[in-house]
């Protein structure tokens, strides 16, 4: 990992946009995978395997906690999905490639990433191909 200075030094170095703040996206992005990373680990609890002992756990409580954990699997899954896509942004910044469209190279519009900083597609891309294209 390269040292904030190195890093500072290639956002000033990287083609200038005056429409997006680089340091203020990056700021966010560290911000919500400092937040996510806890409740990573924490997940990790209610996915752990339902007791099917009908002895011990009526139906009802059975299916209710396996309803439990499917929907503790599909939180996990996206909030590993949104780490992704912040490492993903973050790479971008450090690389001087973050606010151009991966598909088409294009600038990506500001109030896009202002949206969604984790974004790497131009609204164009994202929309998927188009008859005219």
């Amino acid at each position: 990992m390269q040292h904030p200075n190195e890093i500072f030094a290639k956002l000033l170095s990287m083609e200038q946009r005056n429409d997006i703040d680089l340091t203020a996206l990056r700021s966010q992005l560290l911000a919500r995978q400092a937040e996510l990373a806890p409740l990573a680990e924490r997940s990790h609890e209610d996915s752990r395997p339902v007791e099917l002992d009908q002895t011990r756990v009526g139906r009802l409580s059975r299916m209710d906690a396996l309803q439990g954990q499917a929907m503790a699997a599909e939180t996990e899954r996206r909030r590993h999905q949104e780490l992704e896509r912040i490492a993903a942004a973050l790479k971008r910044l450090e690389d001087g490639e973050f606010g151009n469209c991966l598909s088409c190279g294009e600038p990506i519009a500001a109030r896009r990433l202002a949206a969604d900083p984790t974004t790497p597609l131009c609204i164009a891309c994202a929309a998927g191909p188009s008859p005219d294209r």
